[in-house]
């Protein structure tokens, strides 16, 4: 899991392969209950990139993607936005859309 330090580095990160983009906040309690979630992802499927992008560092890059409810998540192939969900997500859940 990578946490997002540097907004230049965003478009790098999602251009190759499977990526899954977590726009969170500390102080949400559903971006709380989905970060275990993603970590467990992340360990079980080695051929997915996860990036967590806190909204309150990244406010300009939040709201080019139009952020408006968190946590969202978006999913990247090959630099290409495939999906985008609102919400809490269980974990069989995610893993699906990668399943596809």
């Amino acid at each position: 899991m990578i946490y997002l330090k540097d907004e230049h580095e965003f478009d790098k990160l999602i251009s190759k392969g499977d990526v899954l983009v977590d726009f969170y906040a500390t102080w949400c309690g559903p971006c709380q209950m989905l970060s275990p979630v993603l970590e467990e992802l992340s360990d079980h499927f080695e051929r997915v990139t996860v990036v967590k992008v806190d909204i309150d560092e990244f406010s300009e890059l939040t709201k080019k993607h139009g952020i408006m409810s968190v946590p969202t998540m978006e999913i990247y192939k090959d630099g290409k936005l495939v999906k985008k969900e609102v919400g809490y997500h269980s974990y069989d859940d995610i893993a699906s859309w990668f399943l596809r």
